[in-house]
């Protein structure tokens, strides 16, 4: 699947959370939503960024963005991370790819000198009418919320 661009309907997606709940793009209507995808839960840099998250969310939401983490994950390995790093953000479970298919966010990737398939680190920012916003393919963990509120022009 092609990677979105601003401007694009961003696809309609319901998952399974956490908690084993399902959480969808819809209850986001009227609201902007940050999507981002990451890899693996538990793991060095997608519990970096998961961290950051949770750190900026009161600013990001003060601004008017409400976050959703989805990766590959089972909804108990999600509740696992969720718990341990007290995050206060839905993370969702996509154990298909189909929604990181949707997004633009599946593909090939290397790490440790070997390439394989799976989810991209990527960013969708969703505004209130269900248009993309924004859309950052293959970021990097560490500082990317950083760069991300500044793009959005969250100051506070």
């Amino acid at each position: 699947m092609a990677q979105l661009r601003p401007g694009d309907s961003a696809p309609a997606f319901t998952l399974e959370d956490a908690a084993g709940g399902k959480v969808s793009l819809s209850d986001y209507a009227g609201r902007n939503v940050v999507v981002y995808f990451y890899p693996k839960a538990a793991t060095p840099g997608c519990t970096t960024e998961a961290c950051d998250f949770r750190d900026n969310l009161n600013s990001l939401q003060a601004a008017g963005f409400d976050v959703v983490g989805i990766s590959p994950d089972e909804p108990a390995a999600l509740q696992e991370f969720s718990a341990a790093e007290s995050l206060t953000f839905p993370l969702l479970s996509d154990p298909d790819f189909a929604v990181a298919e949707a997004y633009g966010s599946y593909g090939d990737k290397e790490f440790n000198g070997r390439t394989f398939t799976g989810t991209l680190r990527s960013t969708v920012v969703v505004d209130p009418e269900g248009k993309v916003r924004l859309a950052e393919y293959n970021v990097d963990a560490k500082g990317h919320v950083a760069r991300l509120r500044e793009e959005l022009n969250i100051t506070a």
